[in-house]
């Protein structure tokens, strides 16, 4: 059986999430419709969610799962807020 290690993984893994937010940025800046902005804006928080999860994978410290956590959590909360404001055109009744 061929043992592989997980470094080269990982470092693939963190340059692939790297290009999808770069790719994200781009249809942030470029996008038609305020919609498309949000939903890159949604992909610019989960990956960096993830970002936050494979270094801690990485360097093996918890620390990064909290961040991690905080990120998803606001993340979230910033998409209600946005998608209540396009729909409504306020965020606060």
């Amino acid at each position: 059986m061929m043992t592989i290690s997980i470094a080269p993984v990982l470092t693939f893994a963190l340059l692939s999430i790297c290009l999808g937010m770069l790719l994200a940025l781009l249809r942030l800046l470029r996008g038609p419709t305020a919609q498309d902005r949000v939903i890159a804006l949604d992909m610019i928080y989960v990956s960096a969610m993830l970002l936050m999860l494979v270094q801690g994978m990485r360097y093996g410290n918890t620390l990064y799962f909290d961040i991690a956590l905080l990120i998803a959590l606001l993340g979230f909360i910033g998409s209600v807020a946005m998608a209540k404001f396009l729909l409504r055109g306020e965020v606060i009744e």
